[in-house]
């Protein structure tokens, strides 16, 4: 199943605080990048984001975006704008590293 531009866009409008956010179609999916890191995606209207040290704290539950992926964490609390973006910096802090 693809995923909804209708969720990419409450994806991207719950982001629009965050740093430089893009997004990229990519085989019905969305690729989600800040200051052009990859940190995640949209897959299956599902949030999730790529594991690093930086983000554990926030105790998010392992999923698979597509068959043969590597685990990526799912965002759960989409709704709190504030917590997303914090979470969202945490990741792309720990993918420069």
């Amino acid at each position: 199943m693809a995923s909804t531009k209708e969720y990419r866009d409450f994806i991207l409008e719950q982001l629009s605080e965050a740093p430089n956010i893009t997004c990229r179609p990519m085989m019905g999916e969305f690729l989600l990048y800040s200051n052009n890191v990859l940190f995640g995606g949209i897959y299956d209207d599902r949030l999730l984001v790529k594991i690093v040290p930086e983000n554990k704290q926030y105790k998010m539950l392992e999923s698979i975006p597509y068959d043969g992926a590597k685990p990526m964490y799912l965002v759960e609390d989409v709704d709190d704008k504030e917590k997303l973006i914090e979470m969202i910096e945490a990741t792309t802090r720990g993918l420069k590293q």
